[in-house]
């Protein structure tokens, strides 16, 4: 167990450092309140009202009220081009914002893994930022830990038909 203290959820507190850490990191975002940090923040909230049920069943109704107007117009060339223009924009604009909430996500998501290796003893530190390794290099890790793993069964298999035998 941890000697540190904890929040009033149970977590350990972060250690000075680990807090000086982000809280500059967070000092330096701040001061540079630059387009990233507009667009980071913007994508973050679109993403969430896009991802939102009522957004889905704001498209239905939109849907709906595009097709019971087909007759009124015609089902004209232009009728259909409204609908085909407004929803190529919108899933142009969105792919991005979600790519790029996505990625803002992955990376956090490897930041948290990379801390929990670092401060794991037994844990092996090259496996910190191994997302940065190129396919080929990936590829073998993954031949490698799959060895590994064929190791470990063998082993347990070999385990327990020892076990199952009669000692004589």
């Amino acid at each position: 167990m941890s000697s540190r203290p904890t929040t009033p959820d149970g977590y350990a507190q972060p250690s000075p450092e680990q807090t000086s850490h982000f809280l500059e990191a967070r000092k330096q975002v701040a001061r540079t309140n630059t387009i990233n940090l507009w667009f980071s923040r913007m994508a973050s909230r679109t993403a969430q009202i896009v991802g939102h049920p009522y957004m889905f069943l704001m498209a239905v109704v939109i849907l709906v009220a595009w097709a019971v107007s087909g007759p009124f117009f015609h089902f004209s060339d232009t009728w259909q081009l409204i609908i085909n223009t407004g929803t190529t924009i919108i899933t142009f604009l969105v792919v991005f914002l979600i790519q790029n909430t996505q990625n803002r996500d992955a990376k956090a998501l490897h930041l948290k893994l990379d801390e929990l290796i670092r401060s794991h003893v037994p844990a092996r530190n090259d496996m910190i930022d191994i997302e940065k390794l190129s396919d080929e290099e990936l590829d073998e890790l993954e031949k490698r830990y799959a060895a590994i793993c064929e190791e470990n069964k063998a082993r347990k298999s070999k385990k327990e038909q020892q076990k199952s035998q009669p000692a004589a």
